[in-house]
């Protein structure tokens, strides 16, 4: 049987800052240990990257000090954008690229994630290597091979340009009156630039960052403020970021949010259009069966990955398919980039109003969304649900209520300490009614018993 990861998660290492393993130790021994393995042989180099966080400076140097220690040479980026780090990783034939980010969370979080020199996620087994090395010693090269770090001046410039060319040359967003929400996080500098050279008028909110304030009621989860400035500007669409700008989500120009399911389906019923997609769109566990019904409707078919973009990239290159995506927004279009981008993913749906003539709410139209709701339980330790005999007879009976018009999914998540429930159907009182029964019967389960770990 495979050995279980110890530290890396499904999006990386994560935690809160000072609380191991988000320790400027641990992250100075992983920066040796992925110098170790990534760049086995010795030479090449390895970028960092980071977000907004006033903890990165923190974790740039000692992952600095960690890769030097291992031989390894450093480019610095400074603040970018997650899928940036992949995109230059890949441009600069760097061995690996590093991201310091916590993604959505609050600044006090802090994590590290890697791309390989393909600007793709780790597979398993590297990280596993990773993590065997960190039960090894330090041990310092001879001085004369210790590496040196340089920082990139025109890493924004490169990532912008790129950006641009994702929807083609003869495409521009003359007259379109845009919102842009950078959640005070590592697109506060980019996401503007490039909307604003693509000929829109843009209006930009959550691009002061204080290092404390990364997406603190802006961005992609906290809608809220780009919903009332969309409404208040009289402007034609919004777009929110998350705090590492892997994940976008919309507001039409009614205040109305378009999430990451309703992008999806934009951009495949663009691509439809102009014949530019076949084979499967991949969506996880948690995306609307409105989704899944609208894919089939253009004639193309829907799977479902596990919740995690590791695993949708996995079906998507075993399928020989080019879009996927989850409803936070985290879309990987395949074709244009190796990774979930936010900038990239809203390009899509821009280019395909340009070409359609048509407002962002009419876009989505082609798809109707099933009610769904979603309860967080808090727990303590990771906990096997499968093996809680009482939660398991209380989905059942949820779904044999809901019968085939709904759903009901229960997960932990893998990246926060809570147990995901989810809810689906077609009468939205009925969803909201067993969502919150499910949830109130899973948090007497976790209290009264003890808890089953995880294999």
């Amino acid at each position: 049987m495979s050995r279980e990861r110890t530290y890396f998660g499904t999006d990386g290492i994560r935690g809160k800052v000072g609380t191991p393993p988000i320790t400027p130790e641990f992250v100075m021994k992983l920066g040796w240990a992925a110098g170790r393995v990534l760049a086995k042989g010795g030479g090449g180099r390895i970028l960092i990257g980071k977000d907004t966080r006033i903890s990165g400076y923190m974790f740039e140097s000692a992952l600095e000090a960690g890769l030097s220690a291992a031989g390894v040479d450093i480019r610095l980026l400074g603040p970018m954008p997650t899928p940036a780090v992949a995109y230059l990783t890949r441009t600069f034939h760097a061995r690996a690229g590093i991201v310091i980010s916590a993604s959505h969370n609050p600044y006090h979080d802090n994590g590290i994630k890697f791309f390989s020199s393909d600007g793709t996620k780790l597979p398993d087994e590297v990280e596993l290597q990773i993590e065997a090395e960190l039960e090894r010693p330090l041990k310092t090269v001879e001085s004369s091979r210790l590496g040196k770090a340089e920082r990139v001046e025109d890493a924004p410039g490169r990532y912008i340009e790129f950006c641009k060319r994702t929807i083609g040359p003869g495409i521009n967003l003359n007259g379109l009156k845009i919102v842009v929400d950078c959640a005070h996080g590592a697109t506060y500098h980019i996401a503007p630039n490039v909307f604003d050279e693509l000929g829109a008028h843009v209006i930009c909110i959550g691009v002061e960052p204080n290092g404390l304030n990364i997406n603190d009621s802006r961005g992609a989860t906290k809608p809220e403020a780009l919903q009332a400035k969309v409404l208040d500007t009289g402007a034609d669409l919004g777009i929110a970021l998350d705090g590492d700008g892997d994940r976008a989500i919309m507001v039409d120009h009614n205040g109305d949010v378009v999430d990451g399911d309703e992008i999806m389906y934009i951009i495949a019923e663009a691509r439809c259009r102009n014949n530019s997609l076949t084979g499967a769109v991949v969506g996880t566990q948690m995306s609307n069966l409105g989704l899944e019904h609208a894919v089939r409707n253009l004639g193309l078919e829907f799977k479902r990955a596990k919740v995690g973009d590791r695993y949708i990239m996995e079906m998507l290159l075993e399928g020989g398919w080019t879009l996927g995506g989850e409803t936070s927004g985290h879309i990987i279009c395949l074709d244009l980039t190796t990774t979930g981008d936010g900038i990239v993913s809203a390009l899509q749906v821009l280019a395909a109003m340009t070409c359609s003539g048509q407002p962002l709410n009419a876009l989505k139209s082609g798809m109707s969304k099933y009610p769904q709701q979603l309860i967080n339980v808090t727990i303590d330790k990771p906990v096997d649900i499968g093996r809680l005999a009482s939660i398991q007879n209380a989905v059942r009976e949820v779904e044999t209520e809901l019968g085939d018009d709904g759903r009901v999914l229960l997960r932990p998540s893998g990246t926060e300490p809570v147990v995901r429930i989810m809810v689906e159907g077609k009468d939205a009182l009925q969803v909201d009614a067993l969502a919150n029964q499910l949830a109130s019967l899973v948090k007497d389960a976790l209290t009264q018993t003890e808890h089953i770990p995880t294999d």
